[in-house]
């Protein structure tokens, strides 16, 4: 379901670094380790067509990204991709229920205040529907935005620093989150992660691969 090879992108006015290949056929994902500045949320990037890469093919559940325009790589996320970005971008002014319900707008689409409610009610958010982001603990907005990305049952799960500024509790909790949603979703979790915490508690579960800290690779 996810396969990448040769793959390698150029940043501007910077370097261009390559990445391993990768094959992933079926559940449960892969834990991307490494250190800061080794490349792990460009990857993520990659794999979620955020980024187009300078070399290689980026194959995600049998698409081929850079096959796609720009607006197909939108209608690809929409269907197919739930992302956690390590900045969680909830809008200031809404409520949770309402941040919820912006993926469903963005696509032109009529709120599904049902399934909304029921990703409130599995992640423990129900009694903070009302309320807005900077009313909410780190964990807290951490499952928002978990919630979000599962709204619509996507296949990929990514994940990028997960547990960043979250305590050992929240950490545990947000982790375990990811990896139950995955498996209820039947989703690949992709999981981007430099904090040691990540590796005790889901290494036993998923494969690793380990990025060193300087991929350099000349153009």
């Amino acid at each position: 379901m996810i396969e990448l090879q040769g793959l390698r992108y150029r940043y501007a006015q910077g370097p261009e670094i390559a990445f391993p290949d990768i094959a992933l056929g079926a559940a449960p994902g892969l834990l991307l380790r490494g250190a800061s500045g080794s490349g792990k949320s460009t990857l993520l990037a990659l794999m979620a067509g955020l980024l187009s890469a300078s070399a290689g093919v980026v194959l995600m559940a049998g698409t081929e990204l850079g096959a796609l325009s720009a607006r197909q790589r939108d209608a690809w996320r929409g269907v197919n991709l739930g992302f956690v970005p390590q900045r969680l971008h909830l809008s200031a002014a809404l409520s949770v229920r309402d941040n919820l319900g912006l993926p469903y707008l963005a696509a032109g689409q009529h709120v599904d205040a049902a399934r909304v409610d029921a990703l409130l009610t599995s992640l423990g958010l129900q009694s903070l529907a009302e309320r807005r982001p900077h009313q909410l603990s780190l964990g807290q907005a951490q499952r928002v935005a978990l919630a979000r990305a599962l709204l619509r049952r996507p296949r990929l799960l990514l994940a990028d620093e997960p547990t960043a500024n979250l305590d050992d509790e929240n950490a545990a909790a947000s982790l375990d989150l990811l990896q139950q949603a995955a498996a209820e979703q039947g989703a690949i979790l992709v999981l981007a992660t430099h904090d040691g915490r990540v590796a005790e508690r889901l290494g036993a579960r998923l494969p690793s691969l380990v990025l060193p800290k300087l991929l350099g690779a000349q153009p």
